[in-house]
């Protein structure tokens, strides 16, 4: 009677036999679709310096096969690796290994792919990268992994339900950024064009709306409207944790985890346990905004929304709450990342004497901005944006759990 993992493990084979090595220059000197191999296992554009380099002696990829790091060593015990889909060519560095699949009858390239993006495959790799300068993951090594080849149907089915949910996390993250822009663009209407309705719902500026001069801005702004610093209607970093408080775990937000308003994932750690960062410290609250101090033009920065009451980020996050009833938190969060914003607090950063470019709470509160007095005006503003913020925050959400079965699906296929 066999048992059941010797039968899943027998369901296993050796890599070497599905693919092989190409290695084919690019004697045409192409010079376009130069490309990186990132450890999110994607194809990204090459940012290599290429003055006076010899694209002669570059490899081409072609669609359907793959290139891989060999060098494990600073890589975060990643190994990068991706397989080209959308475009036919592409050119890569003659450091990279090229290859591919011998017979997709028997193995298809997106299945094989699936098996590099499990978690599992970076740490087998870097488990078997040997080198005293630096760490290789050779060809001999990739031959030598095993996985499961079950039927080419089979193969298909299990790629067929991975691309579903990849798609729609895809369209999530399509409609987000329609809804960024739309946020963008209902501020630029408003404070930067002065077309916000007026009492009869037109646009004030093209309806002739009452204009005045304004000798610090030097040009026009509407009447009833006022230049003011942002430290009026904001506090900030209210609250730190301390022993008093009795967590037993928290979640934890990193600067480099939050990116451009999305929470990438939060670190849930036990206390006694695991170890907690020093920079563990500030509290949010619902609709709170985090933003980094280093380096702005990183726009690690965002609004908190439903955090559970033991969240915890970075001392590196000013963490800012709203004190005008008037003022949303929206609106805040538009003046803090507007690019002239954010271009003016990296000028700061890079005039400071710290470690890495930063900002102290105080470039933010010494921004101006424009507001109006009226308040029906703020007011209105908040329902036009409100909605749209909130519902790209469950879009967010939507993609995590998505993203959960995603990993699901990839340890699945290890079961054979």
């Amino acid at each position: 009677m066999f048992s059941k993992s010797w039968v899943m493990r027998s369901n296993y084979k050796k890599l070497g036999q599905f693919i092989q090595q190409v290695d084919i220059r690019n004697i045409e000197n192409r010079k376009e679709n130069l490309l990186g191999v990132s450890t999110k296992k994607i194809f990204i554009e090459s940012i290599a310096n290429t003055v006076g380099t010899n694209f002669k002696k570059y490899k081409i990829v072609k669609q359907n096969q793959f290139t891989y790091v060999p060098d494990t060593s600073r890589r975060g015990n990643k190994i990068g690796i991706a397989l080209l889909e959308h475009i036919k060519l592409g050119l890569v560095s003659q450091a990279y290994t090229v290859f591919e699949i011998i017979d997709k009858k028997q193995l298809l390239p997106e299945y094989l792919m699936m098996w590099f993006r499990r978690p599992e495959f970076d740490r087998y790799a870097r488990y078997k990268s040997h080198g005293s300068v630096r760490e290789i993951f050779d060809w001999e090594e990739m031959c030598e992994v095993e996985l499961p080849v079950p039927s080419i149907e089979k193969q298909q089915e299990i790629v067929d339900e991975y691309n579903t949910i990849t798609n729609r996390i895809k369209l999530n993250e399509q409609f987000n950024k329609k809804l960024e822009e739309t946020a963008q663009a209902i501020y630029k209407h408003w404070f930067v064009d002065f077309e916000f309705p007026n009492e009869d719902g037109k646009p004030y500026k093209s309806s002739n709306g009452k204009m005045v001069w304004n000798e610090e801005l030097e040009k026009d702004i509407p009447e009833r409207w006022e230049i003011d610093k942002v430290e009026n209607y904001i506090r900030y970093n209210y609250a730190n944790f301390n022993i008093e408080d009795e967590y037993e775990t928290i979640e934890y937000l990193d600067t480099s985890n939050i990116t451009n308003n999305k929470i990438e994932g939060l670190h849930k750690l036990t206390i006694g346990i695991d170890k907690i960062p020093s920079r563990a410290k500030r509290k949010v609250t619902h609709n709170d905004i985090v933003y980094s101090t280093v380096r702005p033009n990183l726009k690690h920065f965002g609004i908190i929304k439903k955090p559970n009451d033991n969240m915890l980020v970075s001392t590196g996050f000013i963490v800012i709450q709203r004190k005008n009833e008037y003022v949303c938190i929206e609106l805040i969060y538009m003046w803090l990342t507007q690019k002239e914003t954010i271009d003016y607090l990296q000028s700061k950063a890079e005039m400071s004497v710290a470690t890495y470019p930063s900002i102290k709470p105080e470039d933010i509160l010494n921004i101006k901005t424009l507001i109006p007095k009226d308040k029906t005006k703020l007011i209105k503003f908040k329902q036009l944006l409100s909605p749209i913020l909130n519902t790209q925050w469950k879009r967010n959400e939507d993609n995590k759990q998505l993203e959960k079965l995603r990993m699901l699906l990839l340890s699945i296929i290890a079961k054979g």
